[in-house]
């Protein structure tokens, strides 16, 4: 009796488990129960993407290149009369009567067409188109081949700018007065021309506030790089100076100077210390971290050898030589689940090659612009701060340089890669100087014509076909942008940037809404290859919620699958 209970017992339970498999899988048939909409989608990602490419630009907002854009979120209505948006104001918080004067001059040494400081005062305070606003004052029509200066594009200044999201302080703490309000009309150009054809993101934001090195350092590891123990190291003299609230917390406000002018009408802002690294415990966590402009360890780099005994490093006893990174970055997370990756980066053999002469030598690659500090095609003007693999143990010269080899690569790798069909699944291209539009040292034509011309050989490759590819740029250049960017964690995100999605299955003319930032180009490649999420992925996303907002898009939304 007690071995028939058993049986009958075993054969009860496994119809239960037949009868359960059977709903889940339909059984006697070919149907199976439909995923979710969600595990459909990632399921058609991940047949149909095999590889995705970035292409990295610098320094234009949103509203600076595609403010005319149709159907984007920009500058003028639907009748093209421009909109009405917070005016800017003094330091002391007044209401500017005109914009300052642009401090130095519009236009950067050297060139043809000249717009001086007192040519460019008494604009209107609102946005103005570059091209045609000093038409009277100089007699002369700027356009795309024009190179105008730089701005300020730094960490604490963006947030100073952004003035908790009304965006209105942006002249008032420039160092260059009244450009940030300016604008291209750029609708002839190449990219505005893909993006019409492809899909335009009209709502994607620089990941993190202020300039180039730590946007470059989020594109790889959402996280920004740490200095230990920065207050007995060489960089002591770069932590920045910032005020502090009643309650002893840190504000996002740089000190000023005794001497800065109180008015944005009579000179540019001066601090007590703009530096390169955040004071210790900003962060909240008892740690200094680098968020201006720091130099890789390795060559090529901003900083000469340290001696002829090693070439292939930079000298760590300056004070701008970021120490060995070695956080999580999404090449780690390709490398465990065996996905190629490769970082190409325009003149990079020439670069590489230069930054390992004698430290005395003149270089003649990096940081090498003309005499007027302007890139051409005989002055390539490579950015060796633009490099963020660089700065990575795993990319140390001497202990991995087979690894290092095959990873880092040069634009005309790129090339030949994509025309024999072998490029990895995750592809980053950074121009050179003259070719990633860069103010102050690059025009926006050359930087068009390279990269269109890009787009134009990986449509042409045989893997285009299952190929994911965004165009964007890695901040705003201190350039205004009119967008509130959503409240975020510590690093960010900061002003609106372009973002372009071309793709076999991009929604064709199309304006995406959706919210992104610079990592959202990680969140696809996280769901496209099954990767874990790197933290400060996570830690955005929540923080995001947290303050009452949504997390960031993965790009997904532009893709028709």
């Amino acid at each position: 009796m007690h071995n028939r209970r058993s049986v009958l017992t075993r054969s009860v339970f496994a119809l239960t488990v037949i009868a359960t498999a059977c709903s889940l899988t339909a059984c006697g048939g070919s149907n199976t129960v439909p995923l979710s909409q969600t595990d459909q989608l990632t399921a058609n990602l991940q047949n149909n993407v095999k590889n995705v490419v970035v292409i990295y630009a610098e320094n234009r907002s949103f509203d600076n290149l595609f403010g005319n854009f149709p159907g984007a979120d920009g500058l003028f209505d639907s009748t093209g009369k421009l909109k009405t948006f917070a005016a800017q104001r003094d330091r002391n918080g007044a209401l500017l009567n005109t914009l300052p004067p642009t401090w130095g001059g519009v236009t950067a040494a050297g060139q043809t067409k000249v717009v001086t400081q007192a040519q460019s005062m008494n604009l209107a305070n609102a946005p103005f188109n570059i091209a045609t606003a000093f038409q009277a004052s100089a007699g002369v029509t700027l356009d795309a081949t024009s190179v105008t200066r730089d701005m300020y594009h730094r960490f604490f200044e963006n947030q100073m700018q952004i003035n908790g999201g009304v965006n209105d302080a942006f002249a008032a703490w420039a160092d260059s007065g009244g450009l940030v309000m300016g604008y291209f009309d750029y609708s002839a150009s190449g990219l505005y021309k893909l993006a019409k054809d492809n899909v335009l993101a009209d709502n994607f934001f620089q990941a993190a506030y202020g300039g180039s090195f730590l946007n470059h350092q989020y594109l790889i590891c959402a996280c920004a790089p740490e200095y230990a123990n920065a207050d007995t190291a060489a960089a002591k003299p770069t932590v920045a100076a910032v005020d502090k609230d009643a309650k002893g917390n840190f504000t996002f406000n740089l000190t000023t100077s005794s001497t800065s002018p109180a008015s944005a009408m009579d000179g540019k802002p001066t601090f007590a210390l703009s530096g390169n690294l955040t004071p210790k415990n900003y962060a909240g966590d008892n740690k200094f971290y680098a968020i201006n402009t720091m130099q890789p360890p390795y060559q090529p780099s901003g900083n000469t050898p340290l001696a002829l005994s090693d070439m292939k490093l930079a000298d760590p006893s300056k004070a701008t030589t970021l120490p060995v990174q070695t956080a999580t970055t999404i090449g780690d997370l390709l490398d465990k689940k065996n996905v190629g990756w490769k970082w190409y980066a325009g003149a990079w053999t020439a670069a590489s090659s230069d930054g390992q002469q004698d430290p005395s030598a003149t270089r003649t690659v990096i940081y090498a612009g003309d005499s007027n500090g302007v890139a051409s095609t005989g002055a390539l003007d490579f950015q060796p701060h633009h490099q963020p693999f660089n700065y990575f143990a795993k990319l140390d010269p001497n202990a991995n340089a087979a690894y290092r080899a095959a990873h880092l690569q040069d634009y005309n790798d790129l090339v030949k890669d994509a025309a024999a069909g072998a490029l990895p699944a995750v592809s980053f291209y950074k121009p050179e100087g003259v070719y990633n539009q860069h103010p102050g040292y690059a025009n926006l034509n050359d930087g068009d014509k390279k990269i269109t011309d890009l787009v134009a050989k990986l449509q042409a490759s045989p893997q285009y076909k299952n190929m994911v590819i965004v165009i964007t740029y890695d901040e705003n250049g201190g350039a205004w942008d009119h967008a509130t960017p959503p409240k975020g964690d510590w690093v960010g995100p900061g002003t609106r940037i372009p973002a372009i999605i071309i793709s076999p299955f991009a929604k064709k003319g199309t304006v995406d809404h959706t919210q992104y930032d610079t990592a959202s180009v990680l969140r696809l490649m996280t769901r496209t290859f099954g990767l874990d999420t790197l933290p400060g992925l996570k830690l955005r996303d929540d923080s995001l919620v947290k303050n009452g907002g949504k997390a960031m898009g993965d790009l997904t939304n532009a893709l028709n699958l």
